[in-house]
């Protein structure tokens, strides 16, 4: 590995709540300005879905004094985007660290006092009921997320994406629903600034006090418990959708973030599925499994902040039931044999160490950027962690932890969800 690249956050608090991140990056002429609010659909009402990602829109559609929000961004040289999350809500901006106030400014801005108009919600609304139709209702297994989370989670609040059940809810969100979600959800003292770039650590404290200090705390809308019930688990779910191929992914509950076996369960899904070394491509793939059933195999994570859940997936050169239900049980069993020990086909020290080397080198070159890392360093600060321990925590993980972790959730409830085209009438 190439020498590692220092990341040195500093850290102090508002007197309102605002926590503030700051890394000094002077190999870029560029900074990167991060917002994270603790507030994503896990907040939101199953009658009333895709709310937070309706205002994450709204965020960019002007406030008390700033009626054009990427306009003036852009006069400043800069770019911005935004991301909703089952659990928190994340706005950034890149632009010349010389215009770094014109960040502040903005930001700070939205989050004292947001315009909250008919005409602008209107707008937000038909756009976001657009992007429902273009990436739900009209792209093959557009709708697989809907189905999944429904099948997995049950009454939780994960049991939705965030971009919501249904177009219906987006219709009837009124102006004074988007008034609460903001003083509920959005205040300095449940939000998290992270900078990072060629701009001092005196320079972010001076324009955090200045824009952000005068921004008064608000009361947070309490958030109850979640509860994962393991009885709301649907085993089995068929669709017959219009999609190419047959699509089978096998969900298994898995440990919320940071707890004992989400690392382990993060790892398995490399193990699986992580380039071309890896067991689905090798067993499942170009070994032809099933005399050529499988033509793509994956498995990924949903990394939530409460029960998560582990996905293995696999989208099928034929139809029909026994074609379904071999590729489901091809997808268990090579899951299953992690469970085991070295000597019975369980992971060895040398297939953990090719996805710790992967993992390394894909958390380098991604925080070679000073937004990701801008990002990564909000993350970290809303989970209590250090961004420089992420490898060697990751590179600690032994192959018994590996397989009892592989062993408790393949011996635990899951949810299948069969896609299948069309039949011809």
């Amino acid at each position: 590995m190439t020498e590692k690249q220092s990341i040195s956050p500093r850290r102090f608090t508002l007197a309102n709540g605002l926590r503030v991140v700051h890394n000094y990056d002077p190999s870029t002429a560029m900074v990167a300005v991060d917002v994270l609010y603790d507030t994503g659909s896990r907040d939101e009402s199953p009658e009333m879905t895709g709310i937070a990602h309706l205002f994450e829109h709204l965020m960019f559609a002007g406030s008390e004094h700033v009626e054009d929000f990427d306009g003036v961004l852009q006069d400043a040289g800069g770019t911005s985007n935004a991301w909703t999350s089952n659990d928190f809500t994340n706005f950034y901006e890149i632009l010349p660290a010389q215009n770094i106030e014109t960040a502040f400014y903005l930001e700070s801005d939205r989050m004292l006092a947001l315009g909250f108009r008919e005409d602008a919600l209107e707008i937000q609304r038909g756009v976001v009921i657009e992007e429902f139709k273009e990436r739900v209702l009209n792209v093959p297994y557009g709708d697989i997320y809907h189905t999944l989370r429904s099948a997995l989670y049950g009454q939780h609040p994960y049991a939705w994406p965030t971009i919501g059940k249904e177009p219906g809810h987006i219709e009837k969100v009124k102006l004074d629903d988007i008034r609460r979600w903001f003083y509920s959800h959005y205040a300095p003292n449940n939000a998290i600034l992270s900078v990072s770039g060629n701009v001092a650590f005196e320079r972010v404290r001076e324009l955090a006090e200045k824009w952000f200090g005068d921004i008064p705390r608000r009361e947070i809308a309490t958030r109850e418990p979640m509860k994962f019930n393991p009885a709301d688990v649907r085993s089995y779910t068929e669709v017959e959708s219009r999609v190419p191929q047959p699509m089978v992914i096998v969900a298994y509950p898995m440990a919320a973030y940071g707890k004992k076996g989400y690392a382990e369960g993060d790892t398995i899904t490399d193990l699986l599925a992580s380039g071309k070394a890896s067991r689905f491509y090798r067993n499942l793939v170009a070994a032809q499994a099933g005399e050529g059933l499988i033509a793509q195999a994956d498995a990924s994570i949903s990394g939530s902040e409460d029960t998560g859940m582990l996905m293995l997936t696999a989208i099928l050169s034929r139809t029909g039931e026994e074609a379904t239900a071999l590729a489901r049980k091809l997808l268990m069993e090579e899951f299953g044999k992690l469970a085991k020990t070295e000597d019975e086909g369980g992971c060895t020290e040398y297939e953990l160490e090719r996805v710790f080397n992967r993992f390394e080198t894909e958390f380098r070159l991604k925080t070679l950027n000073c937004q990701n890392v801008a990002t990564e360093l909000a993350i970290d600060e809303y989970h209590g962690e250090d961004i420089n321990e992420r490898v060697n925590i990751r590179r600690t993980l032994k192959p018994e932890e590996v397989r009892l972790t592989a062993a408790e959730l393949h011996a635990g409830p899951s949810a299948t969800v069969v896609y299948n085209p069309e039949k011809e009438k």
